[in-house]
């Protein structure tokens, strides 16, 4: 097709304008779209940064910052703590120097709330509610717990007069306890019905009071539960002695306890919820095989409420394992080692397992492991050639202590062992000191005075024999047979003595 030149200008215009008309289109478009997206982008940046926000204040809600502050007049410049519990331990949630005129704060956050105390330079602890209110006390000094008044502090205001009030109603209490029973068991007054019964209708009248102040606080309140607690600890030494009728349900109030209660865990009462309970049972009057037996349901109950707590069910087994043994609790203690071992949900951690092992392996009436006797032997301060090996001796019984000088209860126990050895040995029993030593020099020294067989490889705990004999602490002693079969597992020297007097008159 043949064009003019002006017929082909005109085209050219056409599509020239066409071309910015799509051009001036698209970029409507795209500008909308830009639009669109920047929207689109501002709100959820916008979402994202609401969800952050939300997420720092929990953050920081979960450690809110909780106060005791007051004036202690006596302690003017003074450093005071702020101290927490955790299980059987403490530890400082806060410190800090009271200023000139008696005024202080103290902050804890909502990971401490339990029990505390506030302590100054004589240690001597006044105790605090650790609960989610702004505390404010006033007074001296706090050794002169007395002369404190809580001014702000629902919790604490109700711990403290509590505290007063029922000391007061159990001072009444065994009076009229006293009273009842002078009317009850006297011929003199048994006729007395109308003071009886005077008697009976005031220590009810006493006892309904006391549950009625903890009836009267709050569900949720720290208190609530840590009051009755308290008060069943407390109430054991009087129970075993002048309320023997109490005691079933007073153990059985200890059963119901849950040891993984995490206000228990804060409370600073696991330890004296888990002695007071244990001296009850061993202290209420019973045949021995009777309260083993008792020894071993509460047991039963208390590893079952922790059984879900790794770290829980660790630290009560451990402390509870070595509570036996203290006490020479020895069935009680084999009884816990072999239900800890056989279970297979918790783990052990390494130290625990090996400790309770000596009541597996090294149980009574197993065989011993025979020790190899590495390193230098000596014997009354003098290098021997043998024996070489525990087998070697020919006495009747032998006995192994596992030891070193850095042990203060080792040289206790030495101290008790050498009057004995005498004696001992005439009776056919030889002596055998595994040193757990790593230093040469010390280890002869510390073995000069002993005059029986003692050696040691400066290896610590990697000694072969402590391997061998799971030992976790020292001293610990063993009495083994001519054929090394283990006897005795005691804890003390004086336990060893008293069963060669027992059995080897």
């Amino acid at each position: 097709m043949n064009l003019n030149i002006a017929q082909k200008v005109n085209i050219s215009k056409m599509i020239n304008y066409k071309i910015q008309k799509q051009t001036r289109n698209n970029t409507s478009s795209f500008a909308r779209m830009c639009n669109f997206a920047e929207i689109i982008f501002f709100v959820m940046h916008f979402r994202i940064f609401k969800l952050i926000l939300i997420l720092s204040v929990l953050a920081i809600s979960s450690y809110a910052q909780n106060s005791i502050s007051g004036n202690l007049s006596q302690l003017k410049s003074q450093t005071i703590r702020l101290v927490g519990f955790n299980g059987f331990g403490i530890y400082t949630l806060d410190s800090t120097q009271v200023n000139e005129q008696g005024d202080f704060k103290l902050t804890f956050s909502d990971k401490d709330l339990g029990m505390g105390y506030i302590t100054a330079a004589d240690n001597k602890p006044y105790f605090v509610v650790l609960a989610k209110e702004q505390i404010q006390i006033k007074g001296e000094v706090l050794s002169a717990a007395d002369g404190i008044v809580i001014l702000t502090g629902n919790e604490n205001i109700a711990f403290v007069n509590y505290a007063k009030e029922h000391a007061k109603r159990e001072q009444a209490l065994s009076a009229w306890d006293y009273l009842q029973k002078i009317y009850l068991g006297d011929a003199l007054f048994l006729s007395q019905k109308t003071a009886q019964a005077s008697i009976l209708s005031e220590i009810q009248r006493i006892k309904k009071q006391d549950a009625a102040f903890l009836t009267n606080l709050p569900a949720s309140s720290y208190v609530t539960w840590y009051l009755p607690v308290r008060k069943l600890i407390s109430s054991v030494s009087v129970v075993a002695q002048y309320k023997t009728e109490e005691i079933p349900a007073t153990i059985a109030a200890f059963r119901s306890i849950n040891y993984a209660d995490s206000r228990l865990y804060k409370s600073g009462l696991l330890r004296d919820a888990l002695e007071s309970h244990y001296w009850l049972l061993e202290n209420r009057g019973l045949a021995l095989d009777t309260i083993f037996k008792d020894m071993n349901v509460s047991t039963d109950v208390l590893l079952k409420s922790v059984s879900k707590n790794e770290s829980l069910y660790n630290e009560i087994t451990k402390y509870l394992f070595d509570y036996f043994e203290k006490h020479s609790l020895f069935q009680s203690a084999e009884y816990l080692a072999l239900k800890a071992l056989s279970q297979k949900t918790i783990p052990l951690n390494s130290n625990l397992s090996k400790q309770l092992e000596t009541y597996r392996i090294m149980k009574i009436g197993n065989i011993a492991p025979d020790i190899l006797f590495t390193g230098d032997i000596v014997k009354n301060g003098s290098a021997i050639n043998s024996p070489t090996r525990l087998s070697e001796l020919s006495s009747k019984y032998k006995v192994v202590i596992f030891g070193a000088s850095w042990c203060t209860a080792c040289s206790e126990e030495m101290a008790q062992l050498l009057p004995l050895y005498k004696k001992w040995n005439a009776k056919g029993i030889e002596v055998v000191f595994v040193s757990m030593d790593t230093d040469k020099k010390t280890f002869l020294e510390y073995s000069s005075v002993m005059p029986f067989i003692s050696t040691c490889d400066y290896k610590k705990w990697d000694t072969q024999a402590a391997k061998d004999y799971y030992v976790s602490s020292s001293p610990t002693i063993y009495l083994l047979g001519k054929n090394n079969e283990i006897i005795l597992r005691p804890r003390l020297v004086k336990a060893i003595d008293a069963w060669v007097d027992y059995n080897m008159k």
